[in-house]
């Protein structure tokens, strides 16, 4: 059986195309034929060796993954053979809230993950796909999509006429910018690139704002909410982007600090957190139950995931350098054909 091994904190050249033992499933699991993956910036990090302390190799890569189930176990009953499922982040975390144990669980970290012909999940660690949605775009939903809409839906109670912030045109924005649409939000983006942010208006941004040619965005967000601020943050730049966050926010609103693009380690004064009575919110992914209730929802307004490019199988490497490049899009793709 084939699959990908990270072999070392070498970076992406550390990603090595080898064989392993065909699986068979146990009672309580299901067999997954994966068509598709999909790539997140924690996949870089977890390359380079610096997702977290104590990373083990050799480990099978990334979160995203959908496929067909070929073969159950024992006393399986959440799915059958034929079904078509995405796997969730976190295996263990069904509903409720984060612990510490559920943690260890992330598949392409903590365990191994979804970049191989087969894998094998519990059958709690498995949604059924929307019967809308092909392999490629349902294998985009394990982290971006259910990461942004935790913190939007979930724990951000988005409402009509609510505004949101959005930095970049990476996975997790581009789908808070649809979740954020069908909630009948108003939505302000950021990009370097025109080109993306005129892409970003036809899926219904409503302002948008080159922090290349305008570095003092959190000005411009200011003035285009009235001298009043956004309902909303999704953070995905870290350190290097929270402080004008904090300055773009309303008072009272609420920030969802996701992602570390910019990097980690400054300083960051949390007076405005304080006068602002701001509400900063941590958020790792979701659960099992968040992950249902967004597919109920996309069901609904037939939401299609947005896809950059899509690499086949034979070229990891080459997909996640290309995510490197930060030239994508939403989500890019490894189809396994």
């Amino acid at each position: 059986m084939k699959v990908y091994e990270i072999q070392s904190n070498a970076g992406i050249e550390a990603l090595a195309l080898v064989e392993r033992p065909e699986l068979k499933p146990a009672a309580g699991q299901a067999l997954i034929k994966v068509r598709a993956t999909s790539l997140n910036y924690r996949d870089l990090i977890v390359a380079e060796g610096a997702y977290g302390a104590g990373q083990k190799y050799p480990l099978i890569p990334m979160s995203d993954g959908a496929g067909e189930v070929v073969a159950i176990g024992e006393g399986v009953t959440r799915v059958k053979v034929g079904d078509r499922v995405a796997g969730i982040f976190f295996q263990d975390w069904i509903d409720g809230s984060l612990t510490k144990e559920k943690m260890k669980s992330d598949l392409g970290g903590g365990i191994d993950g979804m970049l191989a012909k087969y894998v094998i999940l519990h059958q709690n660690g498995l949604v059924i796909l929307p019967d809308y949605l092909s392999y490629i775009q349902g294998a985009t939903l394990p982290c971006a999509a259910v990461t942004a809409w935790h913190g939007l839906v979930t724990k951000g109670n988005i409402g009509a006429n609510d505004s949101v912030l959005l930095l970049g045109t990476g996975g997790v924005s581009i789908f808070a910018l649809q979740f954020a649409k069908i909630h009948n939000a108003r939505v302000i983006i950021t990009s370097s690139s025109d080109e993306k942010l005129a892409r970003a208006q036809q899926l219904g941004a409503d302002d948008t704002i080159n922090y290349k040619t305008t570095p003092n965005w959190e000005k411009q967000v200011y003035q285009l909410t009235n001298r009043t601020g956004v309902d909303h943050v999704v953070e995905v730049g870290g350190a290097g982007t929270l402080p004008k966050s904090l300055q773009a926010v309303r008072i009272g609103g609420r920030i969802s600090l996701i992602g570390v693009l910019s990097g980690r380690g400054n300083e960051i004064d949390p007076m405005p957190i304080l006068f602002k009575s701001l509400a900063v919110q941590g958020i790792y992914v979701g659960s099992r139950e968040m992950f249902e209730a967004m597919n109920q929802v996309m069901q609904k307004h037939q939401i299609q995931p947005i896809i950059d490019r899509v690499f086949p199988f034979s070229e990891a490497k080459a997909a996640y350098n290309y995510l490197k490049s930060a030239n994508h899009f939403g989500k890019v793709v490894i189809e396994y054909g």
